[in-house]
């Protein structure tokens, strides 16, 4: 019997578009799930007659692939994935590979590397974005890890990953350890972005100006038609013309309490970590812990005062001040995300390339946008651009959005309206370009108390001082340190 070019562990939807995917491309594919029933279910299904093989056991997964062997797992995060590295390394020779496509975290997917090297076997950890439809169609990929892995799959990987406009994969090789899952890790973290930045838009829209689903429907469409092309613009246009049965929009049945799966907190506390100011994603992230608070809020909105939400201006000026506001902000969440991203890099020796990050984003993914196109060549431009925004194009972007960008701040705070996001971004975007922060009056409070010390503007960086403010007397200080 022929032998399978690439096996699959995991047949919940992900695992079951891929392989789909992978056998559309030519590739065939033996694939193995723990509820043995889900395999002759898959295998007499939507897998018939395709060269898909169905397995009962690791053994025989493993027996049924060329050498050297290449298993992709789409399986829960966390144990799981660790249970079946352990069952798989004694089954494999020197050379297989074991892919992670799940969202694990990327300081686990480095742990594996290294400890499936140790064993003689290679491993990548790489994200995949697109949902189902991506698995299906062609998905975004972020492979990472073992560097001797990528030849053994690039031909397989960019084959089944989306395609864009230019007809280029979404897909390059990112970088070792745990860099793919990283990559993914801010792509969720700017997703949480774009969907807040989208949400208040909305919000704004609804409660501010009185707007109706089907009026909001056709600003997002046309919006979706220029600078803010995007997937997730096209798709709030279509959630706002959507109705059930009887007519009723299904976007108003909704609770108002967001979810989420972990990884834009990770984004967050990665980001605190490394001591980068990824202040909008973290408004994202903390803006859906307070809608959770659904029952707290209800409460707290009989007893707490606010402005009224009467708009008396010109709607027409106030729905173009808030694209470019839209637009601006979410020019401040990519930029942020690259600087998390550059920040990783240099911390972990990832060398990531970050033009082929943004150009593997531009189709199959959830934050696919026409933008992309623009990171990409700000990063051709200059490969070792510190912020985005020092990019000509994004410079003069910010300075033609702001006026409207600050009117929608100022306006929808007198009107008690909450844009986190949208303030976040405007609020980095002046911290950063001022030269001077009044940091330094922080840093003289924290040597007063704590004797932190302090730099001065009439030394080199790096020599420290301290100031016996109270004069007791003391000259011991505390040690220096950043974040």
């Amino acid at each position: 019997m022929e032998k399978a070019s690439i096996g699959m562990i995991g047949l919940a939807v992900m695992g079951e578009n891929l392989s789909l995917n992978l056998a559309g491309k030519g590739y065939s594919v033996a694939v193995y799930n723990r509820e043995l029933d889900w395999i002759d279910r898959f295998i007499n299904g939507r897998a018939k007659n395709l060269p898909i093989v169905g397995c009962k056991s690791y053994e025989e997964l493993v027996a049924a692939l060329e050498r050297p062997r290449k298993i992709w797992m789409m399986i829960q995060a966390g144990k799981p994935v660790d249970e079946v590295i352990d069952h798989l390394l004694p089954l494999l020779d020197d050379d297989d590979l074991i892919i992670d496509g799940g969202n694990s975290l990327f300081t686990d997917t480095s742990r594996r590397v290294a400890k499936v090297e140790a064993a003689g076997k290679l491993y990548i950890g790489t994200g995949v974005s697109g949902g189902e439809e991506g698995a299906l169609h062609g998905p975004s990929l972020m492979p990472g890890g073992s560097p001797a892995a990528w030849p053994l799959v690039k031909e397989i990987f960019e084959a089944v990953a989306a395609k864009a406009p230019d007809g280029v994969p979404c897909c390059d090789w990112v970088g070792e350890g745990g860099a793919g899952h990283f990559v993914k890790m801010v792509h969720n973290g700017i997703e949480y972005g774009d969907m807040q930045l989208i949400g208040e838009t909305y919000h704004v829209m609804k409660e501010m100006l009185g707007l109706s689903n089907d009026q909001m429907h056709d600003i997002f469409a046309r919006w979706d038609q220029g600078e803010l092309n995007s997937y997730l613009i096209e798709i709030t246009a279509a959630i706002l013309a959507y109705c059930d049965k009887q007519g009723h929009a299904v976007v108003d049945q909704i609770l108002d309490a967001a979810g989420q799966k972990g990884t834009g907190k990770w984004t967050v506390i990665e980001a605190a970590n490394l001591g980068q100011p990824l202040t909008l994603i973290s408004e994202a992230v903390f803006a859906r812990c307070l809608s959770a608070l659904k029952e707290e809020r209800v409460e707290a909105a009989k007893y707490l005062p606010g402005p009224s939400t009467n708009f008396n201006g010109d709607k027409k000026e106030m729905i173009a001040d808030l694209e470019h506001a839209l637009y601006a902000a979410k020019l401040v969440s990519y930029a942020q995300g690259f600087q998390l991203m550059r920040a990783a890099s240099n911390e972990y020796k990832w060398s990531i390339n970050y033009g082929a990050v943004a150009r593997m984003w531009r189709g199959g993914c959830i934050i696919r946008s026409a933008f992309l196109g623009r990171i990409y060549e700000a990063f051709q431009r200059q490969p070792d651009l510190s912020n985005l925004l020092l990019d000509p194009f994004f410079t003069q972007a910010l300075s033609d959005a702001q006026g409207a960008w600050r009117r929608v701040v100022a306006q929808t705070a007198s009107a008690g309206i909450p844009i986190p996001a949208i303030s976040a971004a405007l609020a980095y975007y002046d911290g950063y370009r001022h030269k001077w922060l009044p940091a330094n009056l922080l840093q003289a409070q924290r040597d007063y108390f704590g004797a932190h010390t302090y730099e001065r503007i009439d030394a080199p960086r790096g020599k420290f001082f301290h100031t016996d403010w109270a004069d007791l007397g003391g000259s011991a200080t505390s040690s220096s340190y950043g974040v």
